[in-house]
């Protein structure tokens, strides 16, 4: 694959697409599904089949348009008009009114702050593009920056505008890509590996999987130029089986990149060798770490070993490793393409550039969404989230999932990036927001949580394994009436333990919830002990008889 191939392949697929008057996108990503959007898109394509002029209109089946709660979701002609809540009764109207003016019971407004205070970087292509097609994405400009960089940057020029774009690892623990890529890219050795972290494990976080399925293309690029960057011939995409869709879509553009020559060997015509093979998770939360991801791929338990050595040393089979989650690649292309400063003018100081959100729970907009770092948790939660639903009162949100914390309405004016979230008593982790109202338990959310963090506790090591069970015994006891304000200051003792000597980030983050709401939320935890009584409503406390006694 040649700049020549690139370029005719992108204006093939532009003149065929101008040849066709309108063109009608409907989500065929997994949240969009679950409403049959698949049936939705066959009823568009069986009303156009049937319309007087059947050529001057094209049903594509595209990725996540970010507004879950109001799908199916259908654009018309670039965005320019928006239906929600579609059924596949409404295929023949929209199809008529496509020269017209829009069905008005159906649309939804692409002005509102949802989708007008986003800023689309990984998600560039989401919702645009037939995530099947390589050449839509190339037409939209992909490859572009894979087949410029092998042809005309050296590997060290593509570690250098990763280094200045300041860009950090949006797994979750926000380390210098940059550095990391350099690390491996130092190491003397004949086999490097690369692999994509796409064990997303998170509850109601669907970052990654939305990516996957709605732009796989992208995320392959940006694992390419990684490869040439630091010297590896070999990719391995490790995915959680529970993904099915994603997979799907990524085994069809691998074939499709093998197929044009942008994968596999010579590619481009250089001595550039690579090539990415599949690798399905079980769904074991400890295998988003690192080494234990790791241990997996390699056909082993999927246990984590102390560090250092890292992975960037010493990873799969003993060699140096590469490793970065699904958006971290999905924002390469964009930086090779428009260069490393150019993402460093995105966001604050200390965090770079975009973060992909899920927000889910007790909110109006719940979806995904793209924001620069930097924007506040009252711009995330009401501006383009719309607030808190039925009027109810924002009570706490808690960002990084598990590992992250509950953080109250006093930070809502916080702005969100690695260093704030750090300061409050939460992470950024992958990008999940759960937000929650006034019907909430406080206690009863760190009891959820922790029940979350022991059953995924792979056992390796007493800490995690045995503190967890304990903590839950603790919050199980507090939710029930059973607890003492003696289970009140072992919980905290137990906390500190578990959080300083535990092996891996599972453990050593799974207190985080439970500090953030003693820490913000003590005097629920004391109405449990003390009064027996849950201020929400939420916990079976016993009844006054039982207290007296």
């Amino acid at each position: 694959m040649t700049r020549d191939d690139l370029d005719r392949i992108a204006l093939d697929e532009r003149a065929a697409q101008e040849a066709v008057a309108h063109h009608v996108r409907v989500c065929v990503a997994a949240s969009c599904l679950s409403s049959s959007s698949d049936k939705v898109k066959a009823a568009l394509d069986a009303a156009v089949k049937a319309s007087p002029e059947p050529h001057r209109c094209k049903i594509t089946g595209v990725g996540c348009l970010g507004l879950c709660k109001e799908g199916p979701l259908v654009t018309v002609d670039d965005d320019k008009v928006l239906y929600r809540n579609v059924s596949p009764d409404d295929a023949a109207e929209i199809v008529a009114s496509i020269d017209g003016p829009p069905v008005a019971r159906l649309e939804g407004d692409l002005a509102q702050p949802f989708f007008a205070r986003q800023q689309k970087i990984a998600l560039e292509h989401s919702g645009r593009i037939d995530p099947e097609r390589i050449e839509e994405y190339i037409a939209a400009g992909g490859y572009s920056a894979l087949v410029d960089t092998l042809t005309m940057v050296m590997p060290a020029g593509v570690v250098q505008q990763v280094v200045r774009s300041g860009l950090r690892g949006r797994g979750g623990g926000g380390y210098p890509t940059g550095l990391k890529w350099s690390t491996v890219a130092k190491a003397r050795a004949q086999k490097k590996y690369v692999i994509c972290n796409g064990d997303e494990g998170d509850p109601g976080a669907f970052m990654d999987r939305s990516v996957l399925e709605s732009d796989p293309h992208r995320v392959i690029e940006g694992m390419t130029l990684a490869a040439y960057a630091v010297g590896a011939t070999e990719g391995y995409m490790y995915v959680r089986a529970e993904y099915p869709l994603a997979v799907k879509r990524l085994k069809t553009a691998i074939k499709q990149a093998e197929k044009a020559g942008l994968l596999g060997n010579e590619i481009c015509g250089t001595t550039f060798n690579f090539r990415i093979d599949i690798r399905l998770g079980a769904g074991a939360f400890v295998c988003g770490e690192e080494t234990a991801l790791i241990a997996s791929i390699e056909g082993n338990r999927g246990t984590p070993r102390p560090r250092p050595p890292y992975p960037a040393e010493v990873g799969l089979w003993g060699a140096p490793t590469l490793i970065n989650n699904v958006e971290t690649y999905a924002a390469i292309p964009a930086i090779i393409r428009n260069g490393g400063l150019w993402y460093a003018g995105i966001g604050t100081a200390k965090s770079k550039g975009t973060k992909v959100f899920a927000l889910a729970g007790r909110i109006n907009n719940t979806g995904l969404i793209e924001v620069p770092m930097g924007l506040s948790l009252r711009e995330i939660i009401y501006d383009i989230g719309g607030g808190i639903p039925d009027g109810r009162t924002f009570k706490a949100v808690q960002t990084g999932g598990p590992s992250g914390g509950c953080l109250p309405s006093q930070f809502l004016d916080m702005p969100v990036d690695y260093e704030s979230l750090g300061k409050a008593g939460s992470i950024m982790g992958s990008g999940g927001m759960i937000v929650m109202d006034d019907t909430s338990c406080m206690v009863d959310v760190a009891r959820y949580f922790m029940d979350f963090c022991m059953t995924e506790s792979c056992g390796k090591c007493i800490p995690c394994r045995v503190g967890t069970v304990q903590m839950h015994e603790v919050l199980r006891k507090m939710t029930t009436g059973e607890a003492t304000m003696d289970d009140l200051a072992l919980l905290e003792e137990l906390c500190e333990v578990v959080q300083h000597t535990s092996l891996c980030g599972l453990g050593q983050t799974a207190p985080n919830p439970v500090l953030s709401t003693l820490k913000y939320f003590r005097d629920e935890y004391t109405a449990h002990i003390v009064e027996k009584r849950c201020p929400a409503g939420v916990c079976a406390m016993p009844v006054a008889s039982e207290v007296r006694r």
